[in-house]
């Protein structure tokens, strides 16, 4: 089995470079699932029902999040309703699911969305949720998380504590591919931060005049979305139809 992750999809650029490549993407690596972090579909912040059905057209299997997930208000409508695009499960009270199970190709594949806790929005504690999601001893055969989170220390530290625990661990939020991809040494899938699919000369996703006038200002600007030519940054995982382990993990970059 050959998943497809791909890392936070920002605005109407990551969006059509997106749509662009999948289907190649599928048929040329003979992809099985695809999952997808959405939390920047919108303008850049959170994504609305619209661009909801935009994945759900194109080939996306689950849609996962992170801290922006709740910047649009359309999400809270129909969240309760869409059990394929998560929330992190460690948001506190919020609406929406962590996590959700898929039969697809004989198999039971759960893909886990978690926040961490290192210079993010407060959550709950992000092993405590793991730990109590563990106990509850669901029936999957894969396990795939996507980890939210700021720092790189917490993300190889956390993937290393369930280390043949979870068949594949991404990390996203950060919006800049890393070049460590690898099997950790108990069998799971690893890379740091996905990367983004956005425009490639721009301040992860936004425009560069506006970051660049804030940082040396001091002073509040909107952030716009960047326009431009765009990247789509993701992985494809490996997987053995027998043991449901993970055996290689490609990063791409198109």
């Amino acid at each position: 089995m050959k998943v497809l992750m791909v890392g936070d999809i920002f605005a109407k650029p990551g969006r059509e470079v997106f749509k662009k490549n999948i289907e190649s993407l599928i048929k040329d690596n003979q992809i099985d699932f695809v999952v997808v972090n959405g939390e920047n579909t919108t303008h850049g912040k959170s994504i609305s029902k619209e661009h909801y059905h935009f994945y759900k057209e194109n080939r996306v299997d689950v849609i996962t999040s992170g801290n922006h997930i709740f910047k649009n208000v359309e999400v809270l409508e129909y969240i309760n309703q869409t059990p394929d695009l998560l929330k992190p499960l460690n948001m506190y009270k919020t609406p929406g699911n962590g996590y959700v199970i898929i039969e697809k190709n004989n198999k039971k594949i759960c893909v886990l969305n978690l926040m961490g806790n290192n210079f993010m929005d407060p959550s709950n504690s992000v092993y405590e949720t793991m730990d109590d999601f563990l106990s509850l001893k669901l029936s999957y055969d894969i396990l795939l998380v996507d980890f939210h989170a700021e720092t790189t220390a917490e993300k190889i530290a956390f993937a290393l504590n369930y280390d043949g625990v979870i068949t594949a661990f991404v990390g996203t939020h950060t919006h800049v591919q890393t070049a460590d991809e690898r099997i950790l040494p108990k069998g799971t899938a690893f890379i740091t931060d996905l990367g983004m699919s956005g425009v490639i000369d721009s301040v992860i996703g936004i425009e560069a005049a506006d970051a660049i006038y804030k940082q040396k200002t001091g002073l509040i600007r909107r952030f716009q979305p960047a326009k431009g030519k765009a990247k789509l940054n993701g992985v494809i995982i490996q997987i053995d139809e027998k043991s449901n382990k993970a055996i290689s993990i490609k990063r791409i970059s198109i």
